[in-house]
């Protein structure tokens, strides 16, 4: 019998600074994602400052990541900058390693991409985009429903 793949896509989403929390961002992905009516998204917006509360393996697993990122069909992950100095110890970093390990392949949408395309690899992220605006955000949605 044939594997089923997944229809839904993980949507790990931190706020992109003011105006677009974590829920916006998380929101607009998800309308451009589901636009064609093919996929479904699973939204796990994090809470403000979350990521200063504690180590990001404890609170990635507030959220029941694991089980959520084998359920999809791959994991986007929306945070507000790539940035190599602010990686180490990050959810970002810990979610896309998880998903590696777990055989789920993970795309970011940033603000602000300044990664390398080694150090992109390391995240084993198959494409960053750029968006800094809920319409950008949505048009992102849009660009990767069409790879995944």
């Amino acid at each position: 019998m044939p594997a089923v793949i997944s229809e839904t896509v993980l949507v790990l989403a931190e706020g992109f600074g003011e105006g677009l929390d974590a829920e916006r961002v998380a929101g607009a992905l998800a309308r451009g994602l589901e636009s064609d009516g093919r996929l479904d998204c699973d939204l796990c917006p994090l809470a403000q400052g979350v990521a200063e509360r504690a180590p990001a393996a404890a609170l990635i697993d507030e959220y029941d990541f694991d089980a959520r990122m084998r359920a999809s069909r791959c994991l986007v992950i929306a945070v507000g900058r790539l940035e190599d100095d602010t990686l180490a110890g990050s959810i970002a970093f810990e979610a896309a390693t998880r998903a590696r390990q777990g055989g789920v392949p993970t795309y970011a949408v940033t603000a602000r991409d300044r990664l390398d395309r080694f150090e992109a690899r390391i995240m084993d992220l198959q494409l960053v985009l750029e968006a800094g605006s809920s319409r950008t955000l949505s048009a992102a949605g849009r660009k990767l429903a069409a790879v995944v």
